[in-house]
């Protein structure tokens, strides 16, 4: 099972102000920027996110039906912000995989420990 909403809840409001100032340069870690589908706010994530191929994977530790999951996947592109660059993501999509082979050791080991055996997958547009 995922992490607690009530967790991701005061994570929002406390821990991701700090993580958000240095989410977007650390190894494993990134920030998406994505709009409210419905409020078309802009809004900025911290997540775990790993390169794969012609793109990134994205590790949603609080589920699938996490906001920002949510937001991406209806909006079918956003911004990404990893090691201090800027990229464009497009087709992303969710696909699972319980095993987490994808991740480096210590984040599979944690993923399969929560369960959070959903992972999203999106390709990054040449610029």
């Amino acid at each position: 099972m995922p992490l607690p909403r009530s967790l991701a809840r005061a994570n929002r409001v406390g821990l991701n102000r700090v993580v958000v100032l240095v989410a977007g340069h650390l190894p494993g870690f990134g920030l998406v920027h994505h709009r409210g589908r419905r409020s078309g706010r802009a809004y900025t994530t911290p997540v775990n996110v790993f390169r794969m191929g012609n793109g990134y994977r994205f590790a949603p530790t609080y589920g699938a039906n996490s906001d920002w999951v949510r937001n991406v996947l209806a909006a079918g592109e956003f911004d990404l912000t990893v090691r201090g660059r800027n990229v464009h993501l497009v087709d992303p999509k969710l696909e699972t995989d319980r095993s987490a082979r994808w991740a480096p050791g210590p984040v599979a080991f944690v993923l399969r420990r929560l369960g959070a055996d959903t992972y999203l997958q999106c390709r990054q547009v040449s610029t």
